[in-house]
This record gives structure tokens, C-alpha cells and sequence, in this order.
């Protein structure tokens, strides 16, 4: 509401006051959480793997890698997650995807800033693409409002042309890491022509929530094939259930 007129501001807020996304609770502006919601927010900071940015609970001395990277290298080169996935962050993507809340994505964005003195000033975004079905159905790319959200803050490009998902795939979430990895397989595509623009990018890949990876994996190793210096993730939660593989 910040946006609007002075005057139309505050018959907005008196009519409709911002609310907590986590609970609801009145607050003092948009997309801000309540005191008590920011305290049990789950924030991911250093130390981390260097190379997947999995968080550790303890210092470690030296660029550290976790189990799972040691044992499989992963396809991109880090996640960049605001807050670890609970039932309290999960609220975030879920307002904005189901609940048309397209602030949220405002929010995340503004977290997701903290992140970006990482990479490289010419890094560009690209949101995980929806297949059209789903983007008809739904309205938006919740990824692209994300991506267009950080660009504003960092004035960093946005490509949303490079990436194509040209087949449909049903929810991952009951799936098996065999499973998720075979029905992502050939579900996404370097759109035509777009491989010279890829060669040599710096690229962040943005997307709401970072579950077992397989989304973004299968995302990053055909920009990687495509000629990309580097994919790094952004999201703004991250699943760290050592079950969910």
C-alpha cells in the first residue's frame, strides 16, 4: 500500500491493515511478520557447504562440503534458501500460489537481497519455468514475480525466454528421488536459438521453494550443457529433511 496516495492509503488501511503473512495478526505495514513469527522464522546463515550451501550447525574450518555433496556432487553450484521449510515459511509460497497474495513475492525478494553481493554484478535471473497449462490455469509464474522483484532491488536482467518446461509434470511431493528424477526427465528445454546468449552467463535460477532439488537440478545441468559459467539457486525456503532425496 505504500505506493498509493496518502489519502487512499489511509482509507486502505483502515478499511484493509496489513497483516502478518505468517499468522495474520494486524502488523504496522505490508508484508511485514509480527514480532512473534520473525522470532520463530528459521533463517539459514553461515557456515554453510560450500558447495551446496547446506547450512551447519557449527563452524567448520576451510571451504567445508556436506555428506550428501561428497557423495553426489550436485548439478548446480549452491542454494541461496532465506529460511529452512516449516510450517511457518511454508505459508509464504503457499499465500502467494494459492492464495493469490502477489506481495509475497515482494517479500521474498526483499530477503533474497542479502544474497546477491555473492555473484557477480552481470549475474542474470531466471525463474524456473511453469508449463503454459499450469501458467493458464494459475495466472502468473510465481517464480517470475520473485525474479522480477529481486531485479528491481539489484538491477539485475531478468530472462524469462531460456528456460522452457514444453512438458506438463503432476506434483513431486509424494514421489521417491527415483520417481522426482524420472518424471522431471526431458521436462524442460533450452528455448531455441537462446544457447549463444547462454554461453559464458553467470545465472541465478530462482524459484519459491527448494525440496529435494530435482526441479532445479534438471534446470541447471541444461543451462550448464548450454554453455552457463555458473547456476546458483535462490529460493526462499529449503527443505533439510535428510529424508526427502
Amino acid at each position: 500500500m505504500s505506493s498509493w496516495p496518502f489519502p487512499v492509503r489511509q482509507l486502505l488501511e483502515f478499511a484493509l491493515p496489513p497483516r502478518c503473512p505468517g499468522c495474520g495478526v494486524t502488523v504496522d505495514d505490508d508484508n511485514r511478520f509480527c514480532g512473534p513469527c520473525w522470532q520463530a522464522l528459521d533463517f539459514i546463515v553461515p557456515p554453510w557447504c560450500s558447495s551446496c550451501g547446506r547450512p551447519f550447525a557449527f563452524n567448520r574450518p576451510g571451504d567445508m562440503i556436506c555428506g550428501p555433496c561428497l557423495e553426489h556432487s550436485p548439478a548446480h553450484d549452491g542454494v541461496r534458501a532465506v529460511t529452512v521449510y516449516d510450517d511457518l515459511s511454508r505459508q509464504i509460497p503457499m499465500r502467494l500460489k494459492y492464495g493469490r497474495q502477489l506481495g509475497m513475492a515482494e517479500l521474498i525478494a526483499s530477503h533474497q537481497v542479502r544474497f546477491i553481493e555473492e555473484f557477480a554484478e552481470d549475474a542474470v535471473l531466471v525463474p524456473v519455468p511453469l508449463h503454459r497449462w499450469r501458467l493458464w490455469s494459475r495466472g502468473f509464474n510465481q517464480s517470475v514475480l520473485i525474479a522480477r522483484s529481486l531485479a528491481k532491488r539489484t538491477g539485475h536482467r531478468v530472462e524469462t525466454g531460456w528456460l522452457q518446461r514444453h512438458r506438463p509434470t503432476p506434483p513431486l511431493r509424494s514421489m521417491t528421488g527415483k520417481q522426482r528424477a524420472q518424471t522431471v526427465k526431458g521436462a524442460f528445454r533450452i528455448a531455441a536459438g537462446k544457447e549463444p546468449q547462454i554461453r559464458g552467463a553467470a545465472i541465478i535460477l530462482v524459484d519459491d521453494v527448494y525440496t529435494s532439488g530435482t526441479t532445479s537440478s534438471a534446470c541447471a545441468r541444461l543451462l550448464k550443457k548450454a554453455g552457463a559459467k555458473s547456476v546458483v539457486i535462490f529460493c526462499w525456503a529449503r527443505v533439510l529433511d535428510d529424508a526427502v532425496q
